[in-house]
């Protein structure tokens, strides 16, 4: 066991670090190199890039200073426990050699005990029985022996433990300087790529939420659009009007073609992507029969506008492009006109007396209506509201004034014209309180059917 410590000690004191001081230092020394288990060893391998002291490393070398100085104690009192131990041997092999000899040599004392004459007492010890000093002597070597074992036991322990720290600490101190570089681009990649996806997820989130307002928005106006007509129409059946039997049974009377007579709704439009249009009308002004309604809106005074003018047909313009209508209504009887358009392909169909006349495509296509505008019957506008041209204006009687956002279908434009039901506008209806009258036109009660029918 001693053996072992002493290689363990020699090989600390060669390949470990610092001597211990005052040892010698001469003689061959060898320098270790760690490589990877792939490398191979025949091939020289770069120097390492020796990192910084920390404080991981003087702790270690402070520990390792401590570890020294406790084996030299230790070495120290082994060297004193052995010359204690060849003390005892030597008495031990004396008190044997006395035990052989004759019991003459000693000496009785009188009291059954007997003791030997000694001209030295090295222990410093009484004399005693040969048989007791030589159980004694067996016993104290044997302790000797045995504190010399745990103590070799003990150097041994922190020898190794100190080696495999030692080993386990350069290994980790070779991984750190040769890989922190691939390491830290590889997280840096790996970061990147996880913050990209994470972007990429946060948007996609934020076009889910937008798309989901927009359609509930989209969705709530159309509901309170509904809302609001169910409401007024509500509202103006329960007030009635004096005047008349019913709201929707009156006509606006425009006898002159001036530039001061005129109806305004007082309703506006929203935005809108198609339409349909129907009126009654009743003219036999020429030439043409002027404007019986526009729409203007800031930036553009003819956004809507039906208009016959001159020995020109009656024309359609939807965002000033203009599409002519293969309509005639200038022979002083009542007619029903009705007039759709959609944004898509610019579509449009002219329908009257509950037939289509007429249809057509790219009048103004992907235009959207705009909002916030004025609806004037019975002239032109070349600014919002204002600026009309007596030439343009309207001559004769109208009624049913209605619009909706959508293409009605043709079997309800028939309906409407021969009298067998009545459709309200969904965005403007015809009802007495929505239509004002300026100039010196006026409004008049009017059942139409049977009007109509007196006409015929």
């Amino acid at each position: 066991m001693f053996a072992f410590l002493a290689g363990l000690i020699c090989f600390f004191a060669l390949g470990g670090g610092p001597g211990v001081r005052g040892q010698d230092t001469q003689g061959p020394r060898f320098v270790c190199t760690s490589i990877p288990l792939d490398a191979d060893p025949s091939c020289p391998l770069p120097p390492m890039p020796m990192q910084s002291t920390s404080s991981q490393e003087e702790d270690l070398k402070n520990t390792v200073m401590q570890l020294r100085e406790t084996i030299l104690q230790q070495k120290e009192t082994i060297v004193n426990q052995q010359d204690t131990i060849k003390e005892l041997t030597g008495k031990l092999s004396r008190c044997e050699s006395a035990s052989q000899s004759s019991p003459q040599d000693g000496r009785y004392n009188g009291q059954g005990s007997w003791r030997k004459d000694y001209s030295k007492n090295t222990m410093g010890d009484l004399p005693r029985d040969p048989g007791e000093t030589i159980d004694h002597l067996g016993k104290t070597m044997q302790s000797l022996k045995d504190r010399l074992e745990s103590l070799e036991l003990s150097i041994a322990s922190h020898l190794i433990f100190f080696l495999v720290s030692q080993q386990q600490h350069m290994r980790a101190n070779v991984s750190g300087a040769a890989f922190p570089n691939e390491l830290r681009d590889l997280l840096q990649r790996r970061l990147g790529d996880l913050e990209n996806q994470l972007l990429s997820k946060v948007a996609e989130l934020e076009d889910e939420k937008t798309q989901l307002y927009n359609e509930t928005a989209a969705h709530r106006h159309r509901t309170e659009t509904v809302l609001n007509s169910l409401l007024e129409r509500i509202t103006e059946l329960e007030k009635g009007n004096s005047g008349f039997k019913s709201p929707e049974d009156f006509k606006v009377s425009l006898p002159l073609r001036t530039n001061y007579l005129y109806g305004r709704i007082k309703k506006t439009l929203p935005e809108m992507y198609a339409f349909t249009v129907c009126m009654w009308l009743k003219s036999s002004a020429s030439p043409g029969i002027g404007t019986p309604f526009s729409y203007g809106v800031p930036g553009q005074a003819n956004e809507i506008v039906l208009i016959e003018w001159g020995n020109h047909p009656i024309e359609l313009l939807v965002n000033d492009k203009v599409a002519e209508l293969p309509l005639s209504v200038s022979d002083g009887r009542w007619h029903h006109i009705c007039i759709t358009w959609t944004t898509r392909d610019g579509l449009w169909e002219a329908y009257q007396d509950g037939e289509k006349l007429g249809s057509g495509e790219n009048l103004a296509p992907w235009h959207p209506i705009k909002p916030g505008g004025v609806i004037i019957l019975g002239q032109e506008q070349d600014t919002v509201g204002g600026r009309f041209d007596a030439t343009q204006a309207f001559v004769g009687e109208l009624s049913q004034f209605n619009m909706w956002d959508r293409v009605l279908r043709p079997v309800d434009i028939m309906n409407m014209a021969n009298c067998s039901s009545y459709m309200p506008g969904n965005i403007i209806p015809w009802v007495d309180n929505n239509v004002e009258v300026f100039g010196g036109a006026t409004k008049w009660a009017l059942e139409m059917c049977e009007d109509r029918l007196f006409d015929s």
